[in-house]
């Protein structure tokens, strides 16, 4: 059995939680419960981690390789079973030195990575300043065409492989929300045309409503980091852009080998 088929199977026995639903309460949860199995969406999180200096200062070069290896092993351990990526801040960013974007269909992989790496002695040294959870699922403001492929998609990141990634959590102001939905399509719609003028530059949009203190995170991928800011200065004169109550703290990652990152934060040679 797939791992995506056991995951569907898995929603089936889902319950409300309510005894008293009408039927066409019973009638709708059991639609979106259809709809859950269909086109599962995944959590997405995006962990930040520092180093205490401590770790580089008073473990020996020789112990500090060997922990590299151990913690490497088991983040290469979590992507047989979910998706993993690590990303480099060293230097970039004070407060923070790599970063995990880490994608599954489970909730509970994200915790039971996290015990693992907090097992090895390297983990003991590590803190996370900085975590950002989400869901994938499709934008109101993106026309759908229907069809299966295109519903499982809007429910999937896929990864685009651009050496930079942008990260920032996103929040809307509250009077955003209380527009018409037709007035919030028009202010988007110029909102979209301005990102499609930078085709370098890859936009994953997940959702966090209720899961964390944002109402989004968005990454933007791109071999090119002039193109980014060139965009994020563009989109800072639309409309929509006044309706932006926070979008910090920014985060700009490099994608590197998951080792030599690690040795790199570790103060030890890569092999």
């Amino acid at each position: 059995m797939t791992k995506m088929k056991a995951y569907r199977e898995d929603l089936s026995p889902m319950k409300a939680y309510r005894e008293d639903l009408s039927p066409d309460e019973q009638a709708r949860f059991d639609e979106q419960r259809r709809a859950d199995a269909a086109h599962p969406r995944q959590f997405v999180n995006f962990a930040f981690y520092k180093l205490d200096p401590a770790f580089r200062r008073n473990v020996p070069a020789d112990r500090r390789a060997r922990a590299v290896e151990e913690l490497a092993g088991v983040i290469e351990n979590a992507k047989h079973k979910f998706l993993v990526y690590p990303y480099s801040n060293l230097g970039i960013r004070p407060g923070v030195d790599f970063m995990l974007w880490r994608i599954s269909y489970r909730l509970e992989d994200f915790e039971e990575m996290t015990a693992a790496m907090l097992r090895t002695e390297m983990g003991a040294y590590l803190d996370t300043p900085h975590s950002f959870l989400s869901m994938t699922g499709r934008s109101i403001y993106v026309d759908e065409e229907g069809d299966e492929a295109a519903l499982d998609a809007r429910h999937k990141i896929v990864i685009g492989g651009g050496q930079y990634v942008f990260v920032y959590p996103f929040v809307k102001t509250r009077p955003w929300y209380v527009l018409p939905a037709e007035r919030r399509m028009e202010i988007m719609r110029e909102h979209i045309q301005g990102g499609k003028r930078f085709p370098s530059v890859k936009l994953n949009t997940t959702y966090s409503f209720g899961l964390d203190d944002q109402d989004f995170v968005v990454a933007f991928e791109t071999d090119y980091p002039q193109d980014f800011l060139d965009l994020v200065k563009e989109l800072r004169e639309t409309e929509s852009s006044t309706y932006t109550q926070r979008d910090t703290p920014m985060f700009t990652c490099i994608q590197q080998d998951l080792r030599t990152l690690l040795a790199h934060v570790s103060g030890v040679e890569p092999k």
